[in-house]
């Protein structure tokens, strides 16, 4: 079979879950990775015989994207911000509406009239909020935090790929009696679990069935659960003009809006993604003494 014949016979089988735009995308992806072929390549060269461990490998990863597992995973990495990550199934896959809230925090502070000294990412997953953030903005100090020691096991490993310093902490922003160990810092930026349990049904079994539960969803009956946590924290622990940063729940914008001005926060803006949804909020500590 040919390298042209197999792509085409690849492409087939992911089309059989996937739309073909989305399958086009994997298997560009996936040639690249195993097969170190761009498509380009097979158009150039499309009488091009794999060799048998290649094949193999193509095989077995097509079979794991068969059953429904994010093509990210099955490779181990992906891109954010014109970096590569690590990812697993520890960790969630960075999406495109988070870089552009990294994308909003470096405009921010590079419009600062004070020097910005501190940053907290709280719930980092993999690491890609901070690292991103460091890489474009390496004269801040940059700590973040995650509940999950594994997920900080895969942040590490990025923050060390990426030749960035952070410094990682296993906590629980929910336990309040953890906070008054941490100093305060100029910015705090998070994207949160923010998906209700009810929405599950709605959801893609790629994400579903493969992403961290603990890293997507709150409980129905508090969905705000940790805006209001993070916002908390934010008061005790962020600077006079200190920001707060928050990806959100496209229907929860103005709830969080709302609870961030009950809270105290002033110059409170939401920000719509590019695909128009309300995505992005930012809100403002004043520390009047």
């Amino acid at each position: 079979m040919t390298i042209k014949e197999y792509y085409r016979h690849y492409l087939q089988k992911l089309q059989t879950i996937y739309d073909l735009d989305e399958a086009a995308t994997m298997a560009g992806w996936v040639f690249e990775n195993k097969a170190a072929l761009k498509r380009s390549d097979i158009l150039k060269d499309p009488e091009l015989r794999l060799d048998t461990d290649t094949i193999a490998k193509l095989n077995y990863t097509l079979e794991r994207l068969l059953q429904h597992e994010p093509v990210q995973y099955v490779l181990g990495e992906t891109w954010f911000c014109n970096l590569k990550f690590k990812v697993n199934s520890h960790v969630l896959i960075p999406r495109p509406e988070t870089e552009e809230l990294v994308e909003w925090v470096i405009k921010e502070v590079s419009g600062f009239q004070f020097p910005v000294f501190s940053l907290l990412d709280v719930g980092t997953g993999s690491g890609c909020i901070p690292v991103a953030l460091k890489k474009k903005l390496p004269e801040i100090n940059v700590q973040a935090i995650d509940v999950s020691e594994k997920a900080l096991l895969v942040a590490q490993k990025n923050a060390s790929m990426q030749s960035t310093t952070i410094t990682f902490l296993h906590t629980d922003i929910l336990d309040k009696n953890k906070w008054n160990s941490f100093p305060n810092f100029d910015i705090i930026v998070s994207n949160p679990p923010y998906i209700k349990q009810t929405e599950k049904n709605e959801m893609r079994e790629n994400v579903v069935g493969h992403e961290p539960h603990i890293a997507l969803f709150v409980p129905d009956e508090d969905a705000l659960l940790f805006y209001r946590t993070i916002a908390e924290f934010g008061l005790q622990h962020l600077s006079n003009n200190g920001k707060l940063f928050f990806e959100i729940n496209e229907a929860l914008g103005k709830e969080v809006s709302m609870l961030l001005e009950q809270h105290g926060y002033i110059n409170i803006e939401l920000r719509k993604d590019l695909q128009e949804k309300d995505r992005m909020i930012m809100a403002t500590v004043s520390k009047l003494f």
